[in-house]
């Protein structure tokens, strides 16, 4: 019994609802577990930025702790900020500073009250330098803590000769509040086996009772103070110098084991400098800033976690695929089983109307060859003159006629190849395989009344080539056939005849070739005869072309 269409169409309606509302709540699910596991990711790297925010504020309270020191008495200045930086051992309570130093105010080219200084604090003689530099004033370094090799190198260097140095200073005078430098080579890094890039921190010592560069000092009045339009006047900077790579390692500590790949730069925007990399970065990069004194960094954190980003949700996401798959597979073989059962009944009804069509069809072509035989016969008897003539040339036509069929029916095709056609009835006129094999054309296939007639006419041709032209022995045939334009042209020529063939009227014989050509090719035919030479040329259109 066949199942109820409507019934079915329900199910079927019913079972995608169910499986579209797994799906989604699948992807729904998929998606929360997939922004959770990155919020929570973005969070950790809030936090590895808070961390390196931390550290820098503590080791700017350092320095601004060291400039109330040297503010408060500067007559022990050098003494004491080397007591008190001895004490505090800021390497220990905020790693990643490479010292805490003090670079005076100068005026050029007259260096000997700085080199007294260093000579004060360190017991021996450092020039100031470089010697001479294109600006008015300069900052040489006369204190930098811990006094360790790598440190003692930088003394005396003029800090305020390098552009890059000295924007930051500028601002840092300019607004009283600890500006950073951009990205340098510090002094220190000479002599160092692995160089890495550093920075500066500066923080301003404002002039209390100094004497301006520029004036006539008196014989009291030290220290000398800076001065430039729009700022206070300024004796000195309390700076740290920074190795970028220590101070991130030590800032954000065993937490770096845990990310996969960090990229720290410089400044905002696609310019900022690359100055730390850690690992490798993933696709899954979280970006964050810190804040270095009066510049921003960005932070760019990864964490690689490829199986709990993608592997959670992925799993959860598969699942209900999975349900939602199990539900279409239900209902796709109830859907199987009604398609079998409507396809056993349209197979069985597709059979009767084959059988109708087949036998009229068969009706159809029955009619057609009996009244084409009809036709043949009753034009054959027209142009005999015995009963034996009439036997000997209805045989021939009929066997043309029932060549053409059987090429179609062997082939198991619906078209049927005119070389072969015409090697057919050269072969019937003792024509050599060797010599049919020279006949060629383009590729020419003919439908079933095409073949029909044109191996009737071909047929006609032989037969009378053989009473009186050249395949009696007296002169030379030539077939051949092309395409030209939308149309074939197949010609006949025989030349070297005994005599000229006679024209004047058609027969029964070239009435019914001439009508074969004109309805069943929708082509035509011309003849023409002369100097001892036949020509017959058949031309029609080229509906049905050989791949």
């Amino acid at each position: 019994m066949r199942p109820s269409l409507w019934a079915d169409r329900l199910m079927a309606l019913l079972v995608r609802f169910v499986g579209l509302v797994i799906l989604l709540g699948a992807v729904g699910a998929a998606a929360t577990s997939f922004f959770y596991n990155k919020a929570e990711e973005a969070e950790r790297a809030g936090r590895v930025a808070m961390q390196v925010n931390a550290r820098l504020n503590d080791q700017i309270a350092v320095l601004q702790g060291v400039r109330a020191l040297y503010q408060s008495d500067r007559a022990t200045s050098g003494p004491g900020v080397r007591a008190y930086l001895a004490a505090l051992q800021p390497q220990a309570q905020a790693p990643g500073m490479q010292g805490v130093g003090i670079a005076v105010a100068m005026r050029q080219r007259t260096p000997a009250a700085v080199e007294a200084q260093i000579r004060e604090n360190y017991g021996r003689d450092v020039a100031v330098w470089p010697a001479a530099t294109d600006q008015p004033i300069g900052f040489p370094i006369v204190l930098i803590e811990p006094g360790n090799a790598r440190n003692q190198g930088a003394l005396g260097y003029d800090m305020y000769s390098d552009p890059v140095r000295r924007a930051a200073m500028r601002r840092a005078w300019a607004t009283g509040r600890p500006a950073a430098s951009g990205v340098v080579q510090l002094i220190q890094e000479n002599n160092a086996a692995q160089k890495q890039p550093g920075f500066l921190i500066y923080v301003p010592v404002y002039a209390a009772n100094a004497v301006a560069v520029g004036a006539e000092p008196g014989a009291a009045a030290p220290p000398t103070a800076a001065t430039r339009p729009g700022a206070r006047p300024i004796v000195a900077f309390v700076y740290a110098p920074f190795r970028i790579h220590d101070l991130m390692e030590t800032a954000i500590g065993p937490q770096l084991a845990g990310i996969d790949g960090l990229e720290i730069f410089a400044g905002e925007g696609p310019a900022a400098p690359l100055v730390f990399r850690h690992g490798t970065m993933g696709w899954d990069a979280h970006e964050t800033r810190v804040r270095v004194a009066d510049r921003l960094w960005t932070v760019r954190i990864s964490y690689g976690r490829l199986l709990e980003r993608l592997g959670r949700p992925a799993f959860i996401l598969l699942f209900g695929v999975a349900l939602a798959v199990l539900a279409m597979q239900l209902n796709r073989v109830q859907q199987r089983r009604v398609g079998a059962a409507r396809a056993l009944a349209d197979e069985q009804a597709r059979h009767a109307e084959d059988r109708e069509l087949m036998i009229g069809e068969m009706a159809h072509r029955m009619k057609n060859a009996f009244a084409r035989i009809g036709a043949l016969a009753r034009i054959t008897l027209r142009e005999s003159d015995s009963l034996d003539d009439f036997e000997a040339k209805f045989d021939g036509r009929m066997r043309a006629l029932s060549d053409a069929k059987q090429m179609l029916v062997t082939g198991a095709v619906d078209s049927v190849d005119l070389g072969r056609i015409v090697r057919r009835e050269l072969g019937i006129a003792g024509w050599s395989e060797e010599r049919q094999a020279a006949v060629t054309g383009p590729d020419v296939r003919l439908d079933d009344e095409g073949a029909q007639a044109l191996s009737l006419a071909l047929h006609e041709f032989a037969t009378n080539s053989i009473k009186y032209g050249a395949l009696s022995g007296r002169g030379a045939l030539a077939v051949g056939w092309r395409r030209d334009g939308g149309e074939i042209e197949l010609s006949w020529v025989e030349s070297g005849l005994a005599e000229t063939p006679a024209l004047e009227s058609d027969g029964f014989g070239t009435h019914f070739i001439r009508s074969l050509i004109e309805r069943q090719l929708k082509g035509s035919w011309d003849r023409v005869a002369a100097d001892h030479r036949l020509a017959i040329t058949i031309r029609w259109p080229d509906r049905v072309t050989g791949g």
